[in-house]
């Protein structure tokens, strides 16, 4: 079984940002040489979450929307600046497991993997990729 790893940064635009993280980890993974196994996506932040869904403006409008109802940024919270973003990301994984089929990620017709940021402020944000398989 072969077993490789890569890193790969980018910056985000800040509270509730996001990022379409699709084609690096197809990339990755075709770099790889495993051509049936598993990508694991990692993101190593306590304010960062990974999605899988459709990559559409007014979705992500709807999702920012939705989190900032779910866990307001306005609240009575004992953590100072960021609670709310800490919170978010409790709620939702830093991490996601997917198929490599053919030496590609497999994903649904209209999913992406989505890096959410979840901070008040623009992040360097670094995404780890394991890609385990024959």
């Amino acid at each position: 079984m072969k077993v490789f790893n890569e890193n790969f940064e980018f910056s985000t635009q800040g509270e509730i940002s996001f990022e379409d993280l699709t084609g690096k980890v197809q990339d990755i993974v075709a770099k790889s040489g495993v051509k049936n196994g598993l990508a694991h996506v990692f993101a190593p932040h306590a304010t960062g979450i990974l999605v899988l869904t459709e990559y559409e403006p007014a979705l992500m409008a709807d999702l920012k929307e939705a989190l900032e109802n779910f866990i307001p940024r306005q609240a009575s919270y004992r953590h100072p600046s960021n609670a709310h973003s800490h919170l978010r990301s409790v709620f939702l994984c830093p991490d996601r497991t997917l198929p490599v089929i053919d030496s590609r990620v497999v994903l649904g017709t209209w999913q992406s993997l989505v890096f959410v940021e979840t901070d008040v402020y623009p992040r360097q944000r670094t995404i780890t990729v394991q890609v385990i398989g024959e």
